[in-house]
């Protein structure tokens, strides 16, 4: 049982991996693709500001997560309770 949940969470994380984002994985594809089509590499300027977009995307997406979960687990209703 423990190798299949293992095995879930990985290709999970492997699929996550693959988002169009540019700090990931899916996004230095995103920009081998253009160099492909436009025959020249993407701007370094471009590249550094898809950087910075793409950590504050995940930072967002885990911000989003983590509350996600606190209110599912009624922290926030613990707490207040204990004021």
């Amino acid at each position: 049982r423990l190798p299949r949940h293992a095995a879930i969470l990985s290709i999970g994380i492997g699929f996550l991996n693959l988002l169009p984002i540019p700090i990931l994985d899916g996004g230095h594809l995103l920009f081998y693709a253009y160099e492909a089509v436009a025959r020249r590499p993407v701007a370094a300027k471009i590249q550094e500001a898809g950087y910075r977009v793409g950590l504050a995307l995940l930072a967002g997406l885990m911000l989003f997560a983590t509350w996600n979960d606190l209110q599912n687990l009624n922290l926030f209703k613990f707490l207040g309770g204990l004021a």
